[in-house]
Order: structure tokens, then sequence, then C-alpha cells
């Protein structure tokens, strides 16, 4: 019994150097880099002055995306945008617009980051002035219809403002919730001047 063990020291080395070999090498072997372009985050076209625009349901014109300038990627199907414009356009209720200094667009235009001097526009009513909120960053889901920012935004209407950090939107229902820090400024309706 004593021969056997002997022997069996030594091939259980070797086997256990030999496992360890083949994990280092594999451990260590570096990717092969590939040189067809494929994983390169270059534009695949440009378009200047570019319009999209998305169909409701009931067959009526959603919103428009406008931008002075559209850069699609192949690797990740992103789009990234100068001066974007979007237009909510609804039949019930005022024209919404948000603009920005650049964006950046998912793959599917389900998502789209808005930032530097973004500016969100709801046009006057019969009974209400114009309404414009400024902030430095916006996300917006077009198809949902909503967007929000946990950056500081300030929100103007006639003489009142609103300024706080985080802001939670709904287009289709006109709702604008500040998350923090709100102060405000109200103008009263009936106040005689």
């Amino acid at each position: 019994m004593k021969h056997w063990g002997s022997a069996l020291f030594p091939l259980t080395l070797l086997g256990a150097l030999a496992a360890l070999t083949f994990w280092l090498r594999y451990a260590t072997e570096l990717p092969e880099i590939r040189h067809d372009g494929k994983h390169r985050h270059d534009p695949d076209f440009i378009v200047t002055d570019g319009t999209l625009r998305k169909i409701g349901p009931t067959g009526t014109l959603a919103y428009t995306l406008k931008s002075t300038e559209i850069r699609h990627y192949p690797d990740d199907g992103s789009s990234d945008l100068i001066n974007p414009d979007l237009v909510y356009l609804t039949a019930k209720g005022p024209t919404i617009t948000t603009k920005s200094d650049t964006a950046h667009a998912s793959d599917d235009n389900e998502r789209i980051d808005l930032y530097g001097n973004v500016r969100i526009e709801r046009s006057a009513t019969k009974k209400d002035p114009a309404m414009v909120g400024t902030t430095s960053e916006l996300t917006v889901f077009p198809n949902d219809e909503k967007a929000f920012t946990r950056s500081p935004v300030r929100i103007t209407q006639g003489e009142s403002w609103i300024t706080g950090v985080g802001l939670q939107m709904d287009y289709r229902m006109q709702t604008y919730v500040l998350e923090s820090k709100a102060r405000a400024l109200l103008e009263s309706r009936h106040a005689k001047k």
C-alpha cells in the first residue's frame, strides 16, 4: 500500500499543475482584436434638419421630433441629436414643446435624454398664460408621454414662478410634480392691480 501512496502523490501533483497551466493560459489570454469596425462607435449616417413624426393609435399626429443634426450609431442603434425640438400635439389641450442643446436617443426612441438649456414650453390657453420650465437635463419617454429630471427646475407662468429639485411630468395629464426643495411666488388672479 505504501507503494501506491508514494506513486499517487506525484501523479496528483502533475494533474494539478496541468490543470493550473490550462487555466492560466485561458485566464491571461487577451481577446482577439477585430479590425472590421464592428465595435466602433462611429455614425453610419448623419441627417441634417431631420424630422421624426409619430402617429398615434387614432391616426392623428402624436408628436414630432426635429433636430438640426442626427447622428445614428450602428453598434448600439442609438442616436445623438443637436438642437432637438420635441413637440406634443393634443386635440384637447395646449401644445407642449421641449427643446435643449443636445440629446441622446435610445435605439427604439423609447427614451430621449436631453442635455443643456432644457426648455419646456406649454402654450397659452384661453384662461392661462404660457408656462415655461427650465432645467439642465431631462429624460423623456415619448411614447408614454412622461418625463423626469433629478436636477433643479424653474417653472414660470405669467408673474408666478416655482423652483425645486426633481420633476415628474405627465404630458397627457398635464401634471408637473416637483420632488423636493420647492419654493414659489404665486400671483393671485383675483388680486387688484
